[in-house]
This record gives C-alpha cells, sequence and structure tokens, in this order.
C-alpha cells in the first residue's frame, strides 16, 4: 500500500511536471508568435515613419531647388565641395539606389553600378533636369518602399545587415545633412527657404 501511494504521488508529480513543461513550451510558442507579430507591427510603424519623414525631406529639397536661380546651380562656397546642382543630384541619387537598399529594395533596373551611376548623375546641372530626377529617383523610393514585405525588415536584414531602425536613422541623418546643407547653400546665394516666415 506504501509503495502504490508513493507511485501514485510519483506518477502525480511526473504528470505535472510534464504539463508544466507542456504549458512552458506552449507560452513560449505564443511568446515568440506574439514578438514575432510585434516585430513585424514595429517594422510596419517604423518603415511608414521613415517614409514619412523621407516624404517631408524631399518636399524641401524640391522647394529649394526651384526657388534657386538657374543660374545659381553651379555655385559652390568653395573648389573643393560640390555645387548646388552636384548636391541636388547626389540627393537623387540617393533617391534612386542607396535609399531604397536602405529597406532591402533596388535602384532602378537600368541604374548599373551605382557609383558609376551617382557620379554620372552629379554631372546634370541643368535645373529642368535636376527637378525631373529628384521626382523620378522620389517616385522609385516609393514604389520600393510599397513593394517592400514588413516581415523581411525585422531583425537583420539584406543588402545592409542591419535592423531597419539602424538603417533608417543612417539615411535619413545623411539626407537630412543634405538639406541644411542645401538651405546653407540657398541663403548664400540670396534665397530665403520657402516654407519659412
Amino acid at each position: 500500500m506504501f509503495i502504490q501511494g508513493r507511485l501514485v504521488r510519483l506518477s502525480s508529480r511526473a504528470s505535472i511536471a510534464a504539463f508544466a513543461i507542456l504549458f512552458a513550451a506552449r507560452a513560449q510558442a505564443q511568446q515568440q508568435q506574439g514578438a514575432a507579430a510585434l516585430d513585424v507591427k514595429s517594422a510596419t510603424h517604423l518603415r511608414a515613419e521613415y517614409l514619412a519623414d523621407l516624404d517631408t525631406l524631399h518636399d524641401k529639397i524640391v522647394q529649394l531647388a526651384k526657388a534657386i536661380p538657374a543660374d545659381k546651380y553651379n555655385w559652390r562656397p568653395s573648389p573643393d565641395v560640390r555645387t548646388i546642382g552636384q548636391v541636388l543630384m547626389h540627393v537623387a541619387g540617393e533617391f534612386y539606389y542607396y535609399t531604397p537598399r536602405s529597406i532591402g529594395g533596388q535602384g532602378p533596373a537600368d541604374y548599373g553600378p551605382a557609383q558609376a551611376k551617382n557620379a554620372a548623375l552629379e554631372k546634370i546641372s541643368a535645373k529642368a533636369e535636376v527637378l525631373d530626377h529628384l521626382d523620378k529617383s522620389w517616385a522609385h523610393t516609393k514604389a520600393q518602399f510599397a513593394a517592400s514585405d514588413a516581415t523581411k525588415l525585422t531583425g537583420s536584414y539584406q543588402p545592409w545587415n542591419m535592423p531597419l531602425d539602424r538603417a533608417a536613422f543612417s539615411m535619413d541623418g545623411d539626407l537630412h545633412e543634405h538639406l541644411g546643407q542645401l538651405i546653407a547653400y540657398a541663403r548664400s546665394v540670396g534665397v530665403k527657404p520657402p516654407w519659412t516666415k
């Protein structure tokens, strides 16, 4: 009787332990699924906020590009830096190639090697062409964002091998720097940023 009672208690403990292990495994699986869903939700939100800020940047850069007279596009504060037109085309190059790459996207199919293409773009200085490229490159970036899969933007993803938040801060920070550069250039040639009072 004693042995039988002890076996019943051991059997009950084993059942409780097995249930606890099963419950813990199930809870962990649900937690991982919840974390994955949260990661996708966070990536979706971050991607949307990133695009919204890029949209603001694009708008302000285009406003400056339109406000600066065409004859000032070759102006630069010193011989060792880009001209106004070159900075604007550098931004277009980033919208064509590097900004889409920051969310795992691609440059345009006919873009070719980025360094060579970006160098060729920076030789364009006619205002109408610059404005055209700013719009085309921005349309390409938006299309790449729309085609991106948020489930692939969690964790480190290719090609930058970093998470979305770091990629966004890196790319966005660089473009904000160019906006500041263009504001300084515009003021240097007597153009007040159109959105200021």
